[in-house]
């Protein structure tokens, strides 16, 4: 039996305009992600990474083709349904972690919940932040929280809905070899656990090693894909 992708680029293109002239960030992308499964997208800066998730998280467009998420087209939809879309279905890890500096981190992790009406929302914020492995530090600020820390907060608050998509922008950026190999780890585990489709940007090839696949860009096109 088939398992049908999670997300899915079908012959992608994306141009901007920049300075007057139109810039090509995608060239035909055609790529199909599952649940459970871990994509790396590396190349230079330029070469179309952030791009990609920016389509995937339905918070950009493609100029022609399609992405699907969860069978949703992007290109068609409204307003509302896309942002129902991105508040039910997808989660958003960030390099600069951009947690919210008057809250703590087990509130934090509960705000997505607060703003979506959940009932029992700190209940299942503070079962994501144990899920992460951060016992104990719930009342932490974000100001008292190692990099390392302050990005599992980040991962916990991403997953507390428990989304069907996973985007991680040069997610370990930020933070030094064994604190980013930790992150890649618990990001490893967690997709497998949360049966997520992750797709994550990077620029390090320790990092992309740790995905499933890994797909290398030049200059908006995939030039090579590599699965274990």
């Amino acid at each position: 039996m088939s398992i049908r992708p999670m997300v899915t680029f079908r012959n992608v293109v994306k141009d901007y305009a920049a300075d007057g002239q139109l810039v090509r960030a995608l060239g035909g992308i055609s790529l199909e992600v599952a649940c459970g499964q871990f994509v790396a997208f590396v190349g230079r800066s330029g070469c179309g990474k952030s791009t990609l998730l920016n389509l995937a998280g339905a918070m950009d467009f493609p100029t022609s083709g399609k992405v699907l998420l969860d069978g949703i087209s992007t290109n068609s939809e409204s307003d509302k349904t896309l942002t129902k879309l991105r508040r039910e279905k997808i989660g958003f890890v960030f390099q600069s972690f951009q947690l919210i500096n008057t809250l703590s981190a087990v509130e934090n992790v509960e705000l997505p919940l607060l703003l979506a009406g959940t009932s029992n929302a700190r209940a299942i914020a503070l079962d994501r932040f144990s899920s992460v492995e951060l016992d104990g530090l719930e009342n932490r600020m974000p100001f008292q929280l190692s990099g390392g820390q302050m990005q599992r907060v980040a991962i916990a608050r991403a997953l507390v809905a428990k989304p069907k998509i996973l985007l991680a922008d040069e997610p370990t950026g930020n933070l030094d070899t064994t604190t980013g190999a930790v992150i890649l780890d618990l990001l490893k585990r967690l997709t497998r656990e949360q049966n997520t489709a992750t797709l994550m940007a990077t620029h390090s090839a320790e990092a992309a090693a740790i995905a499933d696949t890994v797909i290398e860009l030049r200059d908006g096109k995939i030039t090579g894909i590599k699965r274990k």
